[in-house]
């Protein structure tokens, strides 16, 4: 199964093909038919409104799977010329194309969990989550939500960047990793990398990225970052090798975290793990080096607050090198979701 496919749209006459490509990858979730035909009513419109109101953006869609529960999340993402008021967007009936303006409203209606950040000159990021079977399944808790949108090299059927997590009640942990290049061989490095981290995700942080270290001797080699979050001890630990990118954005300051030089199962300077102060309020960002690190969250009010997805997009969309695989992680607690 694919981590996620993109759908360009630009016309409106691509909204019917972002329909079949949707229903088709529901199909691979095994989804029903009544489920499959929502999904394909929320790509529908959320594809019709890229194609009315912008100048071209696209769809991506991923499946979730937590435990037993299947779902899909839908993001909309274009460099429109954004909204001023979004609440008054999302009512029935208001729209500034000459549609009926019932789109963004049936989304939300649809949707098992909806978020949005718009801002006029730069675009809009619409999330939508749909769970399998009711419309009121959860899907677990865990202490943070994390998502990760990953995107291959351009003309490459797969990734070299990957990332991994596991959440327990005490601690949550995260792992990046960049195989080097990009193509087959780097997705290997990357994916053993993400294997080891399973593996030893027991461990301590300094001990897992040894663990790396040592086991990607077989391969290319990698660029690797683990960062631990404590809950108990409201602290982040943070060992990485190579430049994978990260940050701690608490209360509008923001805070680089340290790696050291080198790249796993080839060379490294003597292994360090650092700590960082985390609370309630704190968001961290981690990603590979096909984003460049010139973003600031300061510069999009609002979206701090956001769901991670909508924050990785936002980053995906605006900071994307397009010369790279892509890999960027976002953790936060969540606050009130629809």
């Amino acid at each position: 199964m694919k981590d996620l496919i993109v759908i360009p749209v630009e016309e409106s006459s691509q909204a019917g093909e972002a329909r079949r490509l949707a229903g088709s990858f529901c199909q691979t979730v095994n989804f029903t038919e009544n489920d499959s035909g929502v999904v394909a009513l929320i790509v529908t419109e959320l594809a019709t409104n890229l194609a009315r109101h912008t100048q071209g953006g696209e769809l991506i869609l991923r499946p979730l799977k937590c435990g037993d529960v299947q779902g899909m999340e839908i993001l909309s993402i274009d460099k429109g010329p954004g909204m001023g008021n979004v609440a008054r967007s999302m009512q029935d009936g208001f729209s500034t194309a000459g549609s009926s303006g019932t789109g963004l409203g049936a989304v939300l209606r649809n949707s098992s969990q909806f978020d949005i950040h718009s801002l006029p000159g730069k675009g809009t990021v619409v999330m939508s989550r749909f769970l399998a079977g009711s419309s009121h399944t959860q899907l677990p808790v865990f202490p943070l939500e994390i998502s990760a949108l990953r995107f291959p090299f351009p003309g490459e059927e797969v990734c070299g960047d990957n990332c991994a997590t596991e959440q327990n009640a005490a601690r949550s942990l995260v792992l990046v990793a960049d195989g080097l290049g990009h193509g087959l061989d780097a997705a290997l490095a990357s994916f053993e990398a993400v294997t080891l981290f399973r593996k030893n995700r027991a461990a301590t942080v300094q001990t897992i990225v040894a663990a790396l270290h040592a086991g990607l001797r077989s391969t290319r080699g990698a660029v690797i970052a683990v960062a631990e979050i404590n809950h108990a001890k409201k602290i982040v630990t943070y060992s990485g090798i190579g430049n994978i990118y990260a940050r701690i954005i608490c209360d509008g300051v923001e805070k680089n975290l340290v790696s050291q030089n080198g790249t796993a199962g080839y060379q490294a300077r003597t292994l360090q793990e650092f700590t960082y102060p985390w609370d309630d309020n704190s968001l961290l960002v981690m990603h590979s080096d096909g984003l460049t690190t010139h973003w600031n969250l300061g510069d999009y009010p609002q979206l701090v607050h956001c769901h991670p997805s909508v924050i990785a997009a936002v980053l995906y969309r605006d900071f994307t090198r397009g010369r790279d695989d892509v890999c960027v992680v976002v953790a936060k607690k969540i606050k009130g979701v629809a």
